[in-house]
């Protein structure tokens, strides 16, 4: 077996094993269950309110849109996670071995994307009961989802990765949390985008939150829930090449600095890391 199919190998099963384990952690498992709760709640509120003039329940819309929402989370999963792993010395430690960047990536790549789709399914099983109107009677509905979501994570995840490599303390996450909370104000997750001005309708196109909500309303909305779109359209060459520019930049960029900072790591720099969050404890 090749080095780096080792490496592969090893990423596969620390990725299973760290998956198992935020299912057998309490703090993660709350994590697990509370959010796509609390979406399941705000679905319920919203699932008699109408859209206007359209006739189209709001929570009806709102449902794949969170959908597409939590997949570009992600993101933010991946980066947070590689901050803490950086913090306590876990990427020194992959560093040291053969391939241990690779089989680290590769690992955690599976652990987020899992969890994701555990949380996905745990939001969606409930809603599907409490909203009406969802087109999800077609085996072509389904299989639609998953390359919406299948390219959204390929999309999200090297991104993530690169932005975690910007941030050497879990404390400073927050500056990357808050942006990603405003894209989704503007990006037509919990009222359709068409309400926003139009500079507000350009600016959330160019980010891929706005085009996984797309994508995941084209598979699970009726046929006429598309006139509420901009330009009536569902726009699925449109989703699948903004979500192909993120997927090639993240796999562009995220090597080339993922390498930057795996040199910069040596153990006096985890060991400064370490000291200053004892301080602030302290």
């Amino acid at each position: 077996m090749t080095p780096t199919a080792t490496a592969l190998r090893g990423g596969w099963s620390r990725g299973l094993i760290e998956l198992r384990q935020s299912f057998t952690n309490g703090t993660e498992l709350v994590g697990h269950f509370f959010w796509p709760t609390l979406m399941v709640v705000v679905t319920f509120l919203l699932r008699d309110t109408t859209f206007g003039g359209t006739g189209f329940l709001l929570g009806t819309l709102v449902l794949p849109g969170i959908l597409g929402m939590n997949a570009a989370m992600s993101l933010v999963s991946m980066s947070q996670q590689l901050t803490a792993d950086r913090e306590d010395g876990t990427l020194l430690r992959a560093k040291a071995t053969p391939n241990g960047m690779l089989s680290y990536l590769l690992g955690k790549i599976i652990s987020v994307a899992g969890g994701l789709v555990v949380d996905l399914a745990i939001f969606l099983i409930p809603s599907m009961i409490l909203v009406r109107g969802l087109a999800v009677g077609s085996v072509g509905a389904w299989l639609h989802m998953a390359w919406v979501l299948v390219l959204g994570l390929l999309a999200a995840l090297p991104i993530g990765a690169v932005l975690g490599s910007l941030f050497t303390s879990a404390r400073s996450q927050g500056l990357l949390t808050l942006p990603i909370l405003a894209l989704i104000g503007i990006s037509g997750i919990f009222y359709p985008i068409t309400a926003l001005p139009d500079w507000l309708q350009w600016l959330a196109q160019v980010f891929p939150i706005y085009w996984l909500g797309l994508g995941m309303r084209s598979a699970l909305l009726p046929d006429g829930a598309v006139s509420i779109e901009i330009g009536q359209s569902w726009r699925h060459l449109e989703t699948v090449g903004v979500l192909g520019a993120w997927l090639v930049l993240g796999l562009v960029v995220a090597p080339v600095v993922l390498r930057r900072m795996a040199r910069r790591e040596s153990g006096s720099s985890v060991a400064e890391r370490r000291e200053r969050a004892m301080r602030r404890v302290g």
